[in-house]
């Protein structure tokens, strides 16, 4: 690497930056804060020289990538790093922001960081929108559980044979009257509250229906591909899809596994291996639609619709989703003879269909690039 390249550390904040340089074996100094706002960036990157020379980094966070896209359209290598493995000394106590950003320069400098994967603006956006349907089922839950216990305090039950979350359960609550006026107030607004998340997750698979269509050809041919798999439907395909980004990026299945969080956590040394639960820490999106298919492996295997489609056009990513049936089916009968929890059976299943998620994925992309460059040529 050039000897006059210039490494930026940044901590960025909401409101400010603090900016440290290393430039060639030099001693790291501070340039001190500047307002985080595009004119202050763009002043401090005419300050720093020729841009070509100039790479920039800083700790992925809550201010997102608005950084990153900035710094890029200004002509500047920028890198998002990981804030979990960023190297720190045991015995170092004390943090500023000031000494954040000059570890940050000179761990960059020496090659010791690790970096994210940035998305573009589009799927940056359509992952928002995946991410805010799936807090609205969560915020959904919750208010059926209100529901439910606003219910239960005072003995209210449906008839024998009903059962909760059915079409005569809501009738029956609907017509329900309390005894007192107040409580009929509450029990409306805990019913308004229920429709309206009902309502918001009825836009929210709108808008991704809409959005799927609009979409890049690479990401239809990813999402359709995905849905070879048994339990992986479109919403879960587009969650795989979003969250995983690109998955070439993943040399390997095992670390795609890595990066779901769903890898047992080991304590080794010497003659003693110690494994333990999984490590969760990963991303925890993918980790729960992941749980969510696994529990269908526990049926017969099943030549699915999709997959008899993709037959003629994508045979190799048809032939994956049949041998992933094949052998989770086989995997989850194995350990549950073996008596242990079904938890713990669906989430090692959970684990290897990672394996399967990521050859469907990445024979999706192969398979764009190569029709990418037949239509070029």
């Amino acid at each position: 690497m050039s000897k006059n390249t210039v490494f930026v550390g940044m901590d960025v904040h909401a409101e400010t930056i603090v900016v440290a340089v290393a430039e060639g074996r030099g001693v790291v100094r501070s340039l001190g804060t500047i307002p985080n706002r595009p004119g202050a960036v763009r002043r401090l990157v005419t300050r720093l020289g020729a841009r070509k020379k100039v790479k920039v980094c800083y700790e992925a966070g809550p201010t997102g990538y608005a950084l990153y896209w900035q710094l890029t359209e200004l002509g500047v290598h920028c890198d998002v790093v990981a804030p979990s493995l960023v190297p720190k000394k045991a015995s170092d106590r004390v943090k500023t922001d000031r000494r954040d950003a000059e570890r940050l320069a000179r761990s960059y400098r020496s090659g010791d960081l690790t970096f994210v994967w940035v998305p573009d603006a589009e799927h940056e956006a359509l992952r928002d929108l995946v991410r805010a349907r799936a807090a609205a089922k969560e915020d959904e839950l919750r208010a059926k559980h209100r529901l439910g216990k606003y219910l239960l305090r005072y003995g209210q039950r449906a008839a024998d044979g009903v059962r909760a979350w059915t079409a005569a359960w809501w009738q029956w609550v609907r017509r329900l009257q309390l005894q007192h006026a107040n409580q009929n107030v509450v029990l409306l607004d805990h019913l308004l509250e229920v429709d309206q998340q009902s309502q918001r997750i009825a836009r929210f698979e709108q808008a991704i229906d809409a959005a799927i269509a609009t979409a890049p050809a690479h990401l239809r041919t990813v999402v359709d591909a995905l849905q070879a798999l048994r339990g992986v439907a479109k919403l879960t395909a587009v969650t795989l899809a979003t969250e995983f980004g690109c998955f070439g990026r993943f040399g390997r299945a095992t670390q795609a596994m890595s990066y779901t969080g769903l890898v047992s956590c080991e304590h080794s040394s010497g003659p003693k291996n110690r494994r333990g639960a999984i490590t969760k820490s990963g991303n925890a999106h993918l980790r729960r639609v992941l749980v969510e298919a696994a529990w269908h492996y526990r049926h017969r295997p099943k030549l699915r619709k999709r997959q008899k489609e993709l037959v003629g056009e994508l045979p190799t990513i048809a032939a994956i989703a049949w041998k992933a049936q094949q052998r989770l089916h086989r995997r989850y009968w194995q350990l549950s003879a073996k008596s242990k929890p079904r938890a713990k059976v669906v989430t090692a299943l959970a684990r290897e269909l990672v394996g399967f998620v990521w050859a469907i994925g990445a024979e999706a992309e192969r398979y764009n690039q190569g029709r990418t460059t037949r239509s070029a040529a």
